[in-house]
């Protein structure tokens, strides 16, 4: 699979020319813990704009904001996810996926290699920040 990584720690693979499926990585779903809820605040055919609060996540952690990776229209949420949630978690490359949209992917998404690079400095900071509290 060829992916691409956000700094919000989404995903997007092309499925189809300037169609992209988005989720959010193993690392995001770490964060939030097991999933408990998802919605969005638009209808399919809605313009997004990278950056653009489309939606948010509920995990058993915490919940964040959803984040448009992609520069475009809205084409459809996951239709597996309004039955089995768990497959955020669970599957997040694969049946986890949130959402579909047509367009450009945000021009800061990144490549794996550069993706594993931001998330050593993430873990770096969260491990200092843990040590600063301790």
């Amino acid at each position: 699979m060829n992916y691409l990584y956000s700094p919000t720690h989404a995903w997007a693979e092309e499925i189809e020319p300037k169609r992209w499926r988005v989720g959010i990585t193993k690392f995001a779903t770490r964060m939030l813990g097991e999933m408990v809820d998802l919605g969005f605040e638009l209808n399919q055919g809605d313009l997004i704009k990278h950056g653009q609060i489309i939606g948010w996540l509920e995990g058993f952690k915490a919940i964040s904001d959803l984040y448009a990776v992609i520069n475009g229209q809205f084409v459809a949420s996951n239709p597996l996810l309004e039955t089995a949630i768990s497959g955020v978690s669970d599957s997040p490359y694969q049946d986890g996926w949130l959402y579909e949209a047509k367009g450009e992917p945000d021009p800061r998404c990144m490549a794996v290699d550069d993706y594993a690079g931001l998330l050593d400095s993430t873990i770096d900071k969260i491990l200092e920040q843990q040590a600063s509290d301790s």
